[in-house]
C-alpha cells in the first residue's frame, strides 16, 4: 500500500484532524472535530477515511479517537527520545524534593508541547497532561523556551503574536532578563492560581532541547520560591549534561 501522492494541503488538512485528536482528552464527533479544525464535514470525512485506513483513527458509535498506530508512535517515542531519557530520573527527584508537580516541555512551531510530566503526589495539585500543547506565549515554560531561542527564531514568534510595537518591546525585554537570569517565573499567567518556575534544558553547542517546569498552585509557592526555582535550575542543568 502507498501513501497517495496529493497537494500537501491535503496532508496537512489529515494531520490536523490527527494533531487535534491527539490533543482531546476524549473521543470527538465528526460534529466537534469541524469545529476545531475549522474543515467543512465532507473534508473532514475525506481526512478521517484515509487516517482510519492506516489505523491513526478509530471509530466508535459515531466518535473518533487515535487508532493502534499513534498509540504504536507514542510507545515509540517514549522508548527512544533521549530527551525524556536523560529527564526522567532527575524530574522524579525533583518532585520527591518539591512535593509539587514536574513537566518537561518542548517548543513545536509555536506551540509549547508536554513530553513528560511527574505528578505531586498532593491532593490539590498542578498538572500538565502528557501531549498537551499551548501557545507559545505566556506562562513560564512558553516564556523559558522563547528566551533561550536564537534570536531570529525568537523574533520571528514574538512578531508571530501581533502585539502592539510597545507590548512588543516589553516582551523582548522581559525575555532578554530571563536568558540572563537562567529561569523564568510566571504567577497564574496561563492557569489562574498557578505557580511555575521554568529552567532551559541545552544540548551540545548550547542548543535548545526544551525545558523543566515546576509548578504549584500560589497558596503554597509563598515563601518556596527562594528554595524552588534553585532546584529546578540544577535539575535542568543535570539533564543538559546528561545530553552533551
Amino acid at each position: 500500500m502507498t501513501l497517495p501522492l496529493d497537494a500537501p494541503a491535503h496532508n496537512d488538512r489529515a494531520l490536523r484532524v490527527l494533531s487535534v485528536l491527539a490533543q482531546s482528552k476524549s473521543a470527538m464527533s465528526a460534529a466537534e472535530l469541524a469545529e476545531a479544525t475549522g474543515l467543512v464535514k465532507s473534508t473532514l470525512y475525506r481526512q478521517i477515511a484515509v487516517l482510519r485506513r492506516w489505523g491513526f483513527v478509530m471509530e466508535s458509535d459515531g466518535r473518533y479517537s487515535p487508532g493502534p498506530v499513534s498509540v504504536q508512535l507514542a510507545s515509540g517515542f517514549d522508548g527512544n527520545s533521549d530527551l525524556v531519557m536523560a529527564a526522567r530520573a532527575d524530574m522524579r527527584a525533583l518532585a520527591q524534593q518539591s512535593h509539587e508537580s514536574v513537566a518537561l516541555v518542548t517548543l513545536v512551531n509555536d506551540r509549547v508541547v508536554c513530553l513528560e510530566m511527574i505528578d505531586s503526589e498532593q491532593s490539590l495539585r498542578c498538572s500538565f497532561d502528557r501531549g498537551r500543547s499551548v501557545p507559545a506565549r505566556d506562562g513560564a515554560s512558553a516564556k523559558c523556551l522563547l528566551a533561550h531561542l536564537p534570536p531570529d527564531q525568537r523574533d520571528a514568534l514574538l512578531d508571530s503574536l501581533g502585539d502592539n510595537p510597545g507590548r512588543r518591546a516589553e516582551r523582548a525585554a522581559e525575555l532578554d532578563a530571563i536568558r540572563e537570569a537562567g529561569h523564568a517565573v510566571t504567577h497564574g499567567e496561563v492557569d489562574a492560581g498557578v505557580w511555575g518556575a521554568s529552567a532551559p534544558v541545552l544540548g551540545p553547542g548550547r542548543r535548545l532541547r526544551g525545558a523543566i517546569t515546576l509548578m504549584a498552585p500560589l497558596t503554597r509557592a509563598g515563601g518556596m520560591e527562594a528554595a524552588w526555582v534553585p532546584l529546578t535550575v540544577v535539575t535542568a542543568a543535570r539533564i543538559s549534561r546528561a545530553l552533551q
